[in-house]
């Protein structure tokens, strides 16, 4: 290795004992082993460093999911560098912000998003990175990465820390958050946090393990992937989420493990039968999934379909706190996100943020023994109380066995009179209808009351008389909720918004919909 530590991280010391193993196969790609990846990452982390960059500072990287995105994260972390994996589906604006906000000093970009890129240099203007650099093409005005490295003669660098991801919040309620921890030193490259070792046992992640990854990389879920390296397993990367694609990668590539969101779930319920049955599943053992709710009906058409094999788990990129429920617990428990692996849970009464709540109760959800985290610009740890508690901001309740159920995020509380909504009972509510395929429910404004409830239906049919349906779905909520709770508008819509990452966003529909309320 051309990266000197005191002992060799997770990759080095894989890449030594199994280096011919794949550490990564590209669905229609490469495949790369551990050594390759491992002389790939030293090299680029010299590169790296040979541009001026010191331990802690930051890079931001634009990339699209294959092998050369798992290389350089490998190499920002040799090199004591955070990184910023940057969604390709934001506008240049949008990337201008973290740049400046992480305080990048160097943005790597794919050829693929080229002209993102660029438009994105043009909009910093002489506020920005140090270093443009593109991978694998020479492009005008940028460095060309692939030509520097190739010409690399390096000199052997010892790290005092090892590098690690910046991951910016998802900017649902505002603008995105970076999320920054302190870099450990070099010497404990191998040691595991006990948060760690608890969600990797929880998983089943060792170095048999076969991880198929379907989101884009640069989602905060591309730290199972990491994990995997980090376990001595291998990696199958899917270029983009396809459903029929995601089913033969799992056959042909004999998976183990792999990690959803839930409208992928419903885009793989769709498929014809003849596609659902065409593949031999029977290696797959663990299915993760998180991110968002997930509709009971699904989920238990799921299990009926894979097995008891599906597990979730709920939790945050700052990593406050996190559950994980197995597929036998949720059947006992449906709806649930489960247990928290971390410390205690509490729920805090919303108004004084002090009192805790009896189970069932439903109030503001804390966590004890979560990971410290700190958002950049923010001096002090964010989301802590008084009590020492950390919050992601969502509401809940637990029940008599400690099992979490979310009812809503804080923002998308509905006060109507005075009254507290919690959308998420009245979407699952609709969500059981027949006729609905999705919804939405959303506070929209009321001159006397405040707020309303308004549901954003998608029908499962393409064809329906608007009129027959909405009087249908009012009815149907008025027979099995208190009259605050019902609806009073109702619109349909083909497709609800949602970010890359399967997150609904809210926020769009009631920018929408406010003016016409």
């Amino acid at each position: 290795m051309l990266i000197q530590t005191p002992e060799a991280d997770w990759l080095g010391w894989h890449a030594a004992r199994q280096p011919d193993k794949a550490a990564l196969h590209v669905v229609g790609g490469e495949s790369v082993s551990y050594a390759a990846l491992d002389d790939r990452a030293s090299r680029l982390a010299c590169w790296l460093r040979g541009l001026g960059l010191q331990e802690g500072d930051t890079i931001g990287l634009l990339l699209d999911n294959d092998a050369s995105t798992v290389e350089l994260w490998w190499a920002a972390r040799r090199a004591g560098l955070y990184f910023v994996p940057l969604g390709t589906r934001l506008k240049p604006t949008e990337i201008v912000y973290i740049l400046r906000d992480s305080g990048a000093r160097a943005l790597v970009a794919a050829p693929a998003f080229a002209d993102l890129a660029a438009s994105t240099r043009a909009e910093c203007g002489s506020d920005g990175p140090a270093h443009w650099v593109m991978l694998g093409s020479a492009c005008e005005g940028w460095t060309d990465l692939d030509g520097q490295v190739a010409a690399l003669v390096p000199d052997p660098i010892q790290p005092s820390v090892t590098g690690r991801e910046i991951i910016y919040s998802s900017g649902t309620t505002g603008r995105p958050k970076g999320i920054r921890r302190d870099l450990a030193p070099a010497a404990q490259a191998r040691l595991l946090p006990a948060f760690e070792q608890k969600l990797r046992a929880a998983c089943e992640l060792d170095d048999r393990s076969i991880y198929l990854s379907v989101a884009p990389l640069y989602h905060a879920t591309g730290r199972y992937l990491m994990r995997l390296i980090e376990s001595g397993g291998t990696n199958v990367i899917l270029p983009r989420f396809d459903p029929s694609a995601a089913l033969r990668a799992i056959a042909d590539w004999r998976v183990t493990h792999s990690q959803w969101v839930p409208t992928m779930f419903t885009r793989l319920l769709a498929l014809p039968p003849a596609e659902r049955t065409a593949h031999d599943l029977s290696s797959h053992r663990v299915a993760l999934h998180a991110a968002a709710p997930c509709p009971v009906d699904v989920k238990r058409a799921m299990i009926d379909w894979w097995g008891p094999i599906l597990s979730e788990y709920y939790g945050g990129s700052e990593n406050a706190g996190v559950t994980f429920i197995t597929s036998a617990e949720w059947l006992e428990h449906p709806g649930s996100v489960g247990r928290s692996i971390t410390g205690p849970i509490h729920i805090v009464d919303e108004e004084d943020g002090e009192t805790e709540l009896p189970p069932g109760a439903i109030g503001l959800i804390h966590f004890e023994g979560g990971v410290p985290f700190r958002y950049i610009g923010d001096q002090d740890a964010q989301g802590v109380g008084a009590q020492g508690y950390a919050t992601y901001g969502d509401l809940g309740h637990v029940d008599t066995d400690g099992y979490l159920f979310i009812s809503d995020r804080r923002s998308d509380l509905i006060i109507r009179g005075g009254v507290n909504i919690y959308p998420r009972e009245v979407e699952m509510l609709l969500e059981a209808h027949p006729a609905v395929r999705e919804v939405a429910v959303i506070g929209l404004p009321d001159p006397e009351y405040g707020q309303r409830v308004a549901a954003i239906v998608c029908p499962r049919e393409d064809s329906f008389d608007t009129e027959t349906l909405k009087t249908e779905l009012l009815t149907y909520c008025r027979q099995k909720l208190a009259s605050v709770k019902c609806p009073s508008f109702v619109d349909f819509i083909h497709e609800l918004p949602r970010n890359e990452n399967g997150k609904l966003l809210k926020r769009l529909l009631r920018d929408h919909y406010a003016p016409l309320s």
